[in-house]
C-alpha cells in the first residue's frame, strides 16, 4: 500500500509481523517505555483492548502483533498524532482490527460504553507542572507533561471503562509510585504486579511497569528487575527479546 508521508515524517520497521509505523521526529516518536509496556502486558485473542493516549499508535500495533486481540482502540487527543496513527493502521492493513479515535482521555466515558474493555493500556504523561516546558501547546510537552490530563484522570476513566476483573497495564516513573498506588486503590484498581526498570545494574530505576485488576483482591507480585543495558549501546538479552531483534 502506498502511503504519502507528510513533511518530516518517516517510516520505521517495528520488527513484528512486518509492521511499520509513521513517525515525525520533529513532533514525537515512541520511546522504549511504550515497547517495554507491551512486553510486560498480556492479552487474549478474544480481548477488546483500549490504549489511552495512544500517540502514533505504537501500543495497539505491537499488542496486535503479539496477542492478536479481537479489537484494539487507540484514543489520542492530538489530531496530528491520531492522523499518523490512523495512517499507520491503514499501512499495515489493520483497519478491521484497530480503530483510532480522536478525543480527550478525561471524556473517554462519553466516547465508549462503561465496562466494555478487557484490557486497558496507558503510557501517560509523567511530569507534573510546567518545569522545563518552553511551549505548553507543543506535541512533546503534551505527551510528557500533565497538561491535558492527570494520572487521576487516567485512573478514573480506566475504572469506568474496564470490565470487572479486567486488566490495566501502565508504565510510569518510580518517583511517583506512592501517588500512583494510592490513586489506583482509590479507584478500586488493585495493583497486582510490578516490575522496576533499571538503565544499568548499578543505577537507580527510571521506569516502573504496573498491572492492576479492577476489583481485584489485595496481593501484589514484584517481579525481578529488568536491566536495559549491559554496557553503553549494548542491550541485555531480555530487552532484545522484547524488541524482536
Amino acid at each position: 500500500m502506498t502511503i504519502n508521508l507528510k513533511d518530516n515524517e518517516r517510516l520505521d520497521d517495528l520488527q513484528r509481523n512486518g509492521y511499520r509505523i509513521i513517525q515525525n521526529p520533529e513532533k514525537f516518536c515512541f520511546g522504549m517505555d511504550a515497547v517495554l509496556l507491551t512486553g510486560f502486558a498480556s492479552a487474549g485473542a478474544g480481548d477488546n483492548l483500549l490504549d489511552l493516549g495512544t500517540g502514533t499508535g505504537i501500543i495497539p500495533l505491537l499488542m496486535e502483533a503479539k496477542y492478536h486481540c479481537a479489537h484494539l482502540t487507540g484514543l489520542e487527543i492530538q489530531q496530528e498524532s491520531a492522523d499518523m496513527a490512523a495512517r499507520s493502521v491503514a499501512l499495515n492493513h489493520l483497519e478491521e482490527k484497530i480503530e483510532i479515535v480522536t478525543g480527550d482521555i478525561k471524556e473517554a466515558d462519553k466516547l465508549f460504553k462503561s465496562a466494555s474493555f478487557d484490557c486497558i493500556t496507558c503510557n501517560p504523561p509523567y511530569m507534573i507542572g510546567q518545569h522545563g516546558i518552553t511551549n505548553p501547546e507543543g506535541p512533546k510537552a503534551i505527551a510528557r507533561h500533565e497538561i491535558c490530563c492527570t494520572f487521576e484522570d487516567v485512573a478514573r476513566q480506566t475504572a469506568k471503562l474496564l470490565k470487572p476483573g479486567g486488566h490495566f497495564f501502565l508504565v510510569h516513573r518510580p518517583f511517583r509510585l506512592a501517588e500512583i498506588m494510592t490513586t489506583l486503590v482509590q479507584y478500586k484498581l488493585e495493583p497486582k504486579r510490578m516490575q522496576l526498570v533499571y538503565p544499568y545494574v548499578d543505577k537507580e530505576p527510571n521506569m516502573v511497569l504496573l498491572e492492576a485488576v479492577r476489583g481485584g483482591k489485595s496481593r501484589m507480585t514484584v517481579e525481578k528487575p529488568l536491566i536495559v543495558f549491559r554496557e553503553p549501546g549494548v542491550y541485555m538479552p531480555e530487552i532484545t527479546e522484547v524488541y524482536g531483534y
